[in-house]
């Protein structure tokens, strides 16, 4: 065997993250079956040796040596097997080493198809172990390639996956070589051949990188309790501290606005805003707006979560944003339908309408729940009545059934007195036996 074949032993290990010894292992195996197709009567006496040291891969049959003629290749006649070795007897064995171009195409690709799946399984097997943990959390790899207008490939520890077009910032402009942070969302089609779906458009990952930049968050003393995110334009981040000593915004930004910056600089330049959380859903919407400076914060409708803001005029557009950006941002942070106007009599009048005309759909709704829950517990109630009255008559109907039945039985067990004087005078009055005579 030339250094071909081992030079594309260590060219397939290094594709696949393979020892060698792993992969001559799964060699060897495959080449026993396609020998053992080929010699199917001789199944438990080829052997593989494969030795990466020596550059050497045989295969050989043992053979049993007799004084007869042999019937199969299993055997081998003493004289021919003294031309190998002088001293054999019979009885002894003698290993023959087999020409692997007998296997024929079908062997070989047998064997390719074997070494093909054993491999399939170990790769499926190898990123699982490694992306495992992995799910629903960041990693860094490396850009290898970029595709115009499409696809990247990266690298993580040996492994390449795809980040898809849809997936990357937009605007984003990757090149090879380049260090990026992804969040594996998931890891599909484990049985076969996993896909290691990552993004870099979703808001957990502006999540993970505060909680690897910021010790406080990593700790469990502030907690982010609502983020919101347009990928590539900017992000707003809730935080809330457990200790009354850690101011949670600075926290995040850092000192000279190192924590923030480096996650910036992760995302590409995306603009990031940390509000301080507060449990007051009026101030908490006031906050969530910012830049822009908000005048009142009006619930109009609690369980619609709808509310309406007022703001300076020269602050309208600023708290509307570009193309409503800043408005859905806070919406989705907040978890509230925000009507944003200028803070005007006419506006607030309007806003104070709204309250009502709420108040009253309110008013109207619970009026209508509370009769519905009225009648639902009349006819519960009604329902009931009609149960227990049903009940009561069939306890009634089986005490007279039952009491019926025993008067019955009492009849029969007990004769009436004048029953019993007509039975007394019956037996008195009958005529006595007379003995009958035989006459002689």
């Amino acid at each position: 065997m030339d250094n071909a074949f081992f030079e594309a032993l260590n060219s397939l290990g290094s594709e696949n993250g393979l020892d060698t010894d792993t992969l001559i292992e799964k060699v060897k195996s495959a080449m026993l079956k396609a020998a053992r197709k080929a010699y199917p009567d001789s199944e438990d006496r080829i052997t593989v040796e494969i030795d990466p040291t020596t550059k050497t891969f045989e295969m050989y049959l043992r053979q049993d040596v007799i004084d007869d003629e042999p019937i199969d290749e299993n055997e081998i006649n003493i004289a021919e097997a003294r031309n190998i070795d002088p001293s054999i007897k019979v009885g002894d064995h003698i290993q023959k080493r087999l020409d692997i171009n007998r296997f024929g195409r079908a062997a070989a690709l047998s064997a390719k198809q074997s070494i093909k799946g054993d491999l399939r399984d170990i790769n499926r097997k190898r990123i699982l172990d490694k992306f495992q943990d992995k799910e629903n959390d960041c990693i860094t790899c490396t850009v290898t390639q970029v595709e115009k207008g499409g696809a990247a490939t990266l690298m993580y520890d040996k492994t390449e996956i795809y980040l898809f077009h849809n997936e990357q910032i937009p605007g984003e402009d990757l090149k090879e070589g380049q260090s990026i942070m992804v969040y594996v969302t998931n890891i599909a089609n484990k049985q076969k051949k996993p896909i290691i779906k990552i993004s870099r458009v979703r808001k957990e990952l502006v999540k993970r990188m505060f909680e690897l930049e910021v010790p406080e968050i990593y700790d469990g003393v502030v907690e982010i309790k609502a983020i919101s995110r347009e990928a590539g334009a900017r992000t707003k981040i809730a935080v809330w501290s457990n200790d009354a000593n850690v101011d949670p915004v600075s926290a995040c930004i850092g000192p000279k606005h190192a924590r923030i910056d480096a996650v910036v600089k992760s995302l590409s330049g995306e603009k990031i805003d940390i509000i301080p959380y507060s449990e007051n859903p009026e101030e908490f919407i006031a906050r969530a707006l910012a830049p822009a400076t908000v005048e009142s914060v009006t619930i109009i409708n609690p369980e619609e979560r709808l509310c309406g803001v007022l703001v300076p005029a020269n602050q309208l557009s600023l708290a509307i944003g570009n193309r409503g950006q800043n408005a859905k941002l806070a919406a989705k942070l907040t978890g509230y339908k925000i009507d944003i106007k200028a803070a005007t009599p006419e506006n607030e009048a309007l806003i104070a309408e709204k309250v009502e005309e709420a108040k009253a759909e309110l008013a109207a709704k619970a009026e209508a729940e509370a009769k519905a829950k009225a009648e639902e517990e009349a006819a519960q109630q009604a329902q009931a009545e009609q149960d227990a009255e049903q009940a009561q008559d069939a306890a009634s109907w089986e005490e007279n059934w039952q009491a019926q039945n025993a008067d019955a039985e009492e009849d029969d067990l007990l004769l009436s007195d004048d029953d019993t004087t007509a039975a007394i005078e019956s037996a008195i009055d009958a005529p006595a036996e007379t003995p009958e005579t035989t006459e002689a």
